[in-house]
């Protein structure tokens, strides 16, 4: 399958690429947004972090297509201050984190990512973290997996799931995303499950858990604000309504005037926004680009800029 990198041209444009700039991709996936941003940048230098040792291999044999100004971290996106700091870099022209699931790891069986293939419970972006999807699914109790399936998935039955979960697993460990899948179907029943695909939204949910997705993200995201240069940007595409509220609301937060000046003719240096939203509304993908990539549907592309 052609690794399809979703909004490539709106995110690379969004960033306002400087040939001599420093950049980080937060989400280095197979390297289709590095790939282009090291195109433009051959007096540059860009730093680039993924979770995915697997994706780490072959997104370093395509960056080396285009050149060697670059240094790819291991490492979760949400500790980029600290090795930066270790590469002596303090502010940066432009940060990129693209959240959504690659095109491999959904497709890879035995990464446990997808309702729709057989393979063992897994969900593990950096297969060297100690909790899986297994460890979730068959250990945490009846109302933590309800919590994690209604807060992350929004699903209406995750009562009724968490319950079902709970019952088989007492007759046997669930171990392949397909028994996940079924006892999904046999809590909530075959019309509800059809007409509403549950599974989805407690995959998402379960995915979310593992990887502690929305924490880092929430984390991550002031720390982005704060390494940008002045006019440097910073350019996020999200895949599902929690990961978009979190990044509407960071940037609404970081772009508006402090109540406390709100109104005054002069607005003292220390009261004014850091950053200012280079789009209002989020960029979506085109027609051309739905027809070619299913998986693009939900994504959303919000960009600011360091004032």
């Amino acid at each position: 399958m052609k690794h399809y990198s979703v909004l490539l041209n709106e995110a690379i444009d969004g960033l306002n690429l400087k040939e001599e700039g420093i950049y980080v991709d937060g989400t280095l996936g197979l390297a289709g947004h590095s790939k282009e941003i090291l195109k433009r940048i051959p007096k540059g230098k860009l730093y680039a972090f993924d979770a995915d040792e697997e994706a780490i291999e072959i997104a370093n044999q395509n960056l080396q297509e285009v050149g060697t100004n670059y240094k790819i971290f291991h490492s979760n996106f949400k500790d980029l201050k600290e090795k930066l700091e270790e590469e002596k870099i303090e502010q940066v022209d432009g940060i990129l984190f693209d959240l959504g699931v690659s095109s491999p790891q959904i497709d890879t069986d035995r990464r446990g990512f997808s309702f729709m293939h057989e393979g063992n419970l897994d969900m593990r972006m950096d297969t060297s973290k100690p909790l899986s999807a297994w460890h979730v699914v068959n250990e945490y109790e009846e109302s933590k997996l309800t919590h994690i399936f209604y807060t992350y998935g929004e699903e209406e039955r995750s009562k009724a799931i968490a319950k079902e979960i709970i019952r088989k697993r007492t007759e046997k460990t669930i171990d392949t995303t397909k028994e996940l899948v079924k006892s999904i179907e046999s809590a909530v029943g075959a019309k509800y499950f059809y007409n509403k695909h549950p599974e989805r939204k407690i995959f998402q949910a379960i995915r979310i858990e593992v990887n502690d997705e929305l924490n880092s993200l929430e984390t991550v995201l002031p720390i982005a604000i704060s390494l940008l240069k002045k006019g440097g940007r910073l350019a996020v595409i999200t895949f599902h309504s929690l990961e978009d509220r979190i990044v509407k609301n960071i940037f609404k937060k970081y772009s508006e005037i402090d109540e406390l000046v709100k109104g005054l003719p002069q607005i003292p240096e220390d009261y004014k926004p850091l950053i200012h939203l280079v789009n209002k509304k989020p960029i979506l993908p085109s027609i051309k680009e739905l027809e070619e990539n299913s998986r693009s549907k939900s994504s959303k592309l919000r960009i600011i800029e360091r004032n």
